[in-house]
C-alpha cells in the first residue's frame, strides 16, 4: 500500500498555497534571522535559504526544502513497502460501528510488533466504522485507514486507562495525578506513520467535555494521538475530529512531520488544540486546516518547576500553510507552559479568521525558561479581535511548589508581512516588570478596520518597528534594541 498518497483533503475553508513571487519574499525577509542566531543554535538553515541540509544521515535537497519542512521525516525505510500488510478484518475487528475492536487492535498490533526488525509492518482499516478503545503503536509500523475508514474513541471511560503524568507537568494537566491515556498512544518509538486515504479519526469527545463543563472529571483528558519519546514520525492525510483534550501531541520527540491534515473540534469544545508539539526538536506542520475550541497551534515545553526540572526545550519548529478558526484563543500560540525553553520556532503563511488572537506569546510568573529566535512572517487575518498578542499572569501553576522568582525570559521576536482586515483591537503586548520582553522587531504590519482611537496597549517590553500602521507603542521604537530591524 503507497503511503505517500496525494493530499485528499478537500474542506480547506479559506485556505490558500502561497504564489512564488511569496516565496521569494519569505526568503528575502527570513534571510535577516540568521544574523539572530546564536552559535550554539542548531536551527536547519536550510528551510530559510533553501540550502541542502543533512540531517540523521539524509539530504533535504534546495528545491524539496523550498516547497516543505517534511524533510525531517525520513522517508528512506518508507521507500520499500512493509513486509507484513494485514487487515484489522484478520485480527476479529468489526466495523459496524457499534462492536468494540479494543481487543483487536491491541492484538493486531502486537502480532505485528514481531515485524519491526524485519522491515515493518502496516496495519489496515478498511471502509467501516471501527469503534475503539486506546491502543499502543510500535516501532517501524504504518496505520493506514483506507478511503471512508472511521476510527471512533470508545464511550467507556475504562477503555481510556489511567497512565502516569508527564515528568515535564508533574501532574494531570487538569487534574492532579495521572492522566487517560490518549486513544492513540505510542512511548519509544521509531519510524511511526499514521496516513490514508483521508480516512477519519473520531474521538467522540462530547462525553469527556461534559465531565469538564460538569466539574465531574476525575483525571486529566486523553488526547486523540499522543507520541512519547520518540523518532521518525509522519501524520498525514487524515481527518481528525472531537478530540476528549488537546488533538495531537508529540512530546519528548524528535523528527515530526504532521501534514496535509484536517482537524476538526465544537468551537466551544474545551482545550481541544490542534497540534501540540511539546519539548520536542525538528518538528514540521505544514498544510493543515483546523478549527477548534483553543489554540490551532501551540509549541510548549513543560510547566513550572517541574519543565524546568527536565529541561527539554522546543526547538527547529516550522509551522506553514495552516488556516483555521478559534474563537476564544490564537492561531498558534507559543507557550504559556514554556518552562523548559522554546527557540529557532519558524512561523510563516498563516490564514487566521474569526478568531480571538493571530498569534500570541504566553507566559507567567514561575514558569521560568525562556523564549527566543522567533520568526513570525506573511499572515492573514480576517475578523481577529486581537492580531498580535503577548500576555502574562495567568496564575494557572501545577502545584503550591512553583517558585515566585522563576522568570521567563523573552527576547528575539521578529513579526513581519501581516495584514489584518476587520480588526477588533490594536496589538496588546505585556511583559513582566521584572523580566522585560525584549528585542521586538516588527516590519511592514498593516491593521485595517481599527477605530482612529484604537491604541497599541504596551508595558515591559522594547524593541523597534518599520512600516508599522496604525502607529505602534513608543516602546517598540527604541533605540538600544539588541535585536533591532534590519532597516533601523
Amino acid at each position: 500500500m503507497d503511503t505517500d498518497k496525494p493530499f485528499l483533503n478537500t474542506n480547506l475553508g479559506n485556505f490558500k498555497r502561497p504564489s512564488r513571487t511569496v516565496f521569494i519574499l519569505i526568503i528575502t525577509v527570513l534571510t535577516v534571522t540568521l544574523l539572530q542566531i546564536s552559535t550554539k543554535s542548531v536551527f536547519p538553515i536550510w528551510a530559510i535559504l533553501g540550502k541542502k541540509f543533512k540531517i540523521d544521515g539524509f539530504t533535504v535537497s534546495s528545491e524539496e526544502s523550498l516547497r516543505s519542512c517534511s524533510g525531517f521525516y525520513n522517508k528512506g525505510v518508507m521507500k520499500r513497502r512493509r513486509v507484513m500488510v494485514m487487515s484489522i478484518k484478520d485480527f476479529g475487528g468489526v466495523g459496524d460501528g457499534k462492536t468494540s475492536n479494543t481487543l483487536a487492535f491491541r492484538k493486531a498490533i502486537q502480532s505485528l510488533k514481531r515485524f519491526g526488525d524485519k522491515g515493518g509492518s502496516q496495519l489496515n482499516v478498511p471502509k467501516g466504522k471501527w469503534v475503539t478503545g486506546s491502543f499502543n503503536l510500535t516501532s517501524n509500523f504504518t496505520l493506514f485507514l483506507e478511503f471512508g475508514a472511521v476510527i471512533l474513541g470508545s464511550q467507556n471511560s475504562e477503555e481510556w486507562p489511567i497512565i502516569e503524568p508527564l515528568p515535564s507537568y508533574g501532574r494531570g494537566r487538569e487534574r492532579l495525578g495521572g492522566r487517560h491515556i490518549s486513544l492513540i498512544h505510542g512511548d519509544g518509538l521509531t519510524d511511526v506513520v499514521i496516513t490514508g486515504e483521508n480516512g477519519t479519526i473520531d474521538g467522540q469527545g462530547k462525553m469527556w467535555w461534559n465531565l469538564w463543563w460538569n466539574r465531574t472529571l476525575e483525571h486529566t483528558r486523553g488526547h486523540l494521538v499522543e507520541l512519547m519519546n520518540s523518532h521518525n514520525i509522519l501524520i498525514s492525510n487524515l481527518t481528525f475530529l472531537n478530540s476528549p483534550f488537546w488533538t495531537i501531541h508529540p512530546v519528548y520527540c524528535s523528527n515530526v512531520v504532521i501534514k496535509e491534515m484536517t482537524i476538526l473540534a465544537p468551537l466551544n469544545a474545551p482545550n481541544t488544540d490542534g497540534i501540540d508539539p511539546d519539548s520536542s526538536t525538528n518538528v514540521c506542520i505544514e498544510n493543515c486546516y483546523i478549527e477548534s475550541g483553543d489554540d490551532l497551534v501551540a509549541v510548549k515545553s513543560g510547566w513550572d518547576q517541574y519543565g524546568m526540572k527536565m529541561a527539554r526545550p522546543s526547538s527547529n519548529i516550522i509551522v506553514r500553510n495552516v488556516s483555521g478558526t478559534t474563537p476564544t484563543c490564537s492561531g498558534v500560540g507559543i507557550g504559556s507552559e514554556m518552562s523548559g525553553g522554546i527557540f529557532n520556532v519558524l512561523i510563516e503563511d498563516l490564514h487566521i479568521h474569526n478568531s480571538a488572537a493571530g498569534v500570541r506569546i504566553k507566559t507567567d510568573i514561575g514558569r521560568g525558561g525562556y523564549i527566543s529566535n522567533i520568526t513570525i512572517a506573511n499572515i492573514t487575518m480576517d475578523r481577529v479581535k486581537i492580531p498580535i498578542r503577548f500576555s502574562r499572569g495567568s496564575n494557572d501553576h501545577p502545584d503550591e511548589g512553583w517558585d515566585l522568582m522563576a522568570l521567563p525570559s523573552v527576547k528575539g521576536i521578529h513579526i513581519s508581512n501581516i495584514i489584518s482586515k476587520n480588526t477588533g483591537k490594536a496589538p496588546v503586548l505585556t511583559g513582566i516588570k521584572e523580566a522585560p520582553f525584549e528585542g521586538i522587531c516588527m516590519e511592514n504590519i498593516t491593521l485595517f478596520g481599527l477605530s482612529p482611537s484604537a491604541k497599541w496597549q504596551c508595558e515591559f517590553i522594547s524593541g523597534m518597528t518599520v512600516g508599522v500602521s496604525p502607529l505602534p507603542c513608543p516602546q517598540l521604537n527604541a533605540n538600544n534594541s539588541s535585536y533591532p530591524c534590519k532597516h533601523s
